[in-house]
């Protein structure tokens, strides 16, 4: 990162932010005035940060006033000539119409710009013209004896002609930023055993004009494959790529699938490419589910999902182990009556016990439907008579379960989806996976639930809450099935082994909030992976049996388990790799950061 602007002072920050949200949404920026006045300056500050973010201008400001290429650039030399490491980059580029191609000069123009020095130009031309006209073979440029119109060919034949120590292969309509050689090479510096290394990448328009940032995650290997987040803006170690037995026919996204059992991928958090506008995501999905059939096998079935993504269906057991769905209750039977009724009723898992735990209720209705409900074969109702105590009540129940998997289920839930327990027991079957959560909505049909990333808000927050459910959210996330930090325990499954490995839920620390996320970061520290899964379906009447944390008569009590989660696992400055130096850790629908 570069170091702030002179003008980037909190008092000089405010009124160059106050002045840009003026012009565009002069309510805001007077909002934020009235709080500035009243000395409330932190809340001021975040008042314009948050009108910004949402600004149509929010990533032209973060160009100019966070990413400063010029200033990179400028610098650079003068790191590099310190560096022992000098990888040699080996850009490989389909020329398909020679001469003049669309856009074929704008790529070596990026090339030329480079403030990395060490690479080359591997050129693939197509077969309907004359071989690298307009460029003549030396140290800079080689230009491949093999000429192709397939796109999948073309990375073998650069391959082939390669010289460097990484191959930067540049999908179509893709240019390089100034610095994109010079931050792969400088990651190499800190982890010089990187296989692959990725950035994030943007659009471009015919005027130049940058939009749509893509900041990527960590290597999310059950991301990868729904959707191709490394291809357009990625280099590979040429080592990684000789085991290789054929890579004729391939495309990168599939070369890279046959590399992510045994290489190690890094991140680059800047933006390294500059996609054309035209060019969308989704275009490729028919190539990309063929690539994921021919790398799972019969290990998993694999069909299309929403906005271009890829579903992978995970095979379960022959025999289908026993699930012990658990439910804690008082009163309310006006929400647990539907939540049971879709568990006896709509979901389609056969092998399941539902285990009622009764936490004193007192009403008559209640007390008749729990009676009702102790006569029924697939159902058993305890009785936890204590001071309610969310952490205790599952441990409680856990210890008289049946099942071999577990299911933490909210009485405030809903089945709306019959295979909502099917697919969740899909992924928590795998022997790598812990907590296994679903998709939450709230009853107008937005995301309630898609995954939970630590940090946000100093603690953890619900990503993509808020957002109906029809949308594609940020780059298609919440309809992608992927590793996350943590899950609600409002319908969580975990193996019952694993639960009891690492102390089921902290009784006392965090007995309402953040029991859940504790106990998804103690899985993930013992080795297993969370997953969530927008396959599974559920709507969530969220917080309506006990009330909000945030209430006045509960938050002394939030306030004490807070703390506890941020001392035990720094989550008020917690790095989730799901989410990105460059978005605001104050939001949860992955909004730019605009420090």
């Amino acid at each position: 990162m570069t170091s702030p602007s002179p003008d980037s002072s909190p008092k000089l920050g405010f009124w160059r932010d106050f002045l840009r949200v003026l012009r565009r949404r002069p309510r805001q920026a007077l909002g934020a005035l009235y709080w500035y006045v009243q000395g409330r300056k932190v809340r001021a500050r975040n008042r314009l940060r948050v009108s910004q973010t949402q600004s149509s201008d929010a990533y032209a400001t973060w160009i100019s006033r966070v990413e400063r290429q010029a200033d990179v650039v400028a610098q650079a030399p003068a790191e590099i000539e310190r560096w022992t490491l000098r990888p040699l980059f080996s850009v490989i580029v389909h020329q398909t119409s020679i001469p003049d191609a669309i856009g074929f000069g704008e790529i070596l123009s990026s090339l030329e710009r480079q403030c990395y020095p060490d690479w080359e130009l591997v050129i693939v031309p197509s077969s309907g013209g004359a071989k690298g006209i307009g460029f003549e073979q030396g140290d800079a440029v080689r230009i491949a004896r093999t000429a192709t119109d397939n796109p999948a060919d073309v990375l073998a034949v650069g391959m082939a002609e390669a010289g460097g120590d990484f191959i930067l292969p540049l999908v179509e309509g893709a240019l390089l930023s100034p610095t994109a050689l010079y931050r792969f090479a400088q990651a190499l510096q800190a982890d010089p055993e990187a296989d692959v290394l990725y950035g994030d990448h943007d659009r471009i328009n015919e005027e130049g004009q940058r939009s749509s940032p893509w900041f990527k995650p960590l290597w999310n290997e059950e991301m990868f494959l729904a959707q191709d987040y490394i291809s357009p803006a990625c280099t590979i170690r040429t080592e990684a790529l000789r085991p290789l037995p054929n890579s004729s026919g391939l495309t990168l996204y599939a070369l890279l699938l046959g590399l992510r059992d045994r290489s190690h991928f890094v991140r680059v958090p800047y933006v390294q490419t500059h996609i054309a506008s035209q060019i969308t995501d989704s275009d490729d999905q028919p190539d990309r589910l063929l690539a994921v059939q021919k790398t799972l096998g019969d290990r998993a079935k694999v069909s299309p999902g929403p906005f271009g993504t890829v579903r992978v269906a995970w095979p379960l057991p022959s025999s289908l182990p026993l699930v012990s769905i658990i439910v804690p209750t008082r009163d309310h039977v006006k929400l647990l009556r539907p939540c049971i009724t879709g568990l006896l009723e709509r979901t389609n898992y056969p092998s399941m016990e539902i285990i009622v735990v009764d936490n004193g209720s007192r009403e008559p209705a209640a007390l008749d439907y729990l009676r009702q409900l102790e006569a029924r074969t697939k159902v058993r109702v305890l009785r936890y008579d204590h001071p309610y105590n969310y952490s205790a009540i599952n441990n409680f129940a856990v210890e008289h379960a049946r099942g071999e998997y577990l299911c933490l289920l909210n009485n405030d839930t809903e089945v709306i989806e019959g295979d909502w327990l099917t697919e969740m027991m899909r992924h928590a079957v795998r022997p790598h996976v812990g907590a296994v959560g679903a998709m939450l909505l709230y009853d107008d049909g937005s995301i309630q639930h898609a995954g939970v990333v630590v940090g946000l808000k100093q603690a953890a927050g619900h990503a993509h809450r808020f957002l109906p459910q029809g949308k594609s959210g940020y780059f298609r996330y919440p309809h992608a099935a992927h590793y996350v930090s943590a899950v609600t325990a409002a319908c969580l499954v975990v193996e019952r082994s694993k639960f009891d490995a690492v102390g089921g839920l902290d009784e006392r620390g965090l007995a309402i909030a953040f029991n859940d996320v504790d106990f998804c970061l103690k899985l993930e520290r013992a080795g297993w992976r969370n997953v969530y899964t927008p396959q599974a379906v559920m709507v969530h009447h969220e917080s309506k049996s006990r009330g909000r944390d945030v209430s006045p008569r509960h938050r002394d009590r939030y306030m004490r388990e807070l703390a506890v989660l941020q001392e035990r696992w720094g989550a008020d400055g917690y790095a989730d790799p799901l989410h990105h130096p460059h978005l605001d850790p104050e939001t949860e629908d992955f909004k730019i950061w605009l420090p």
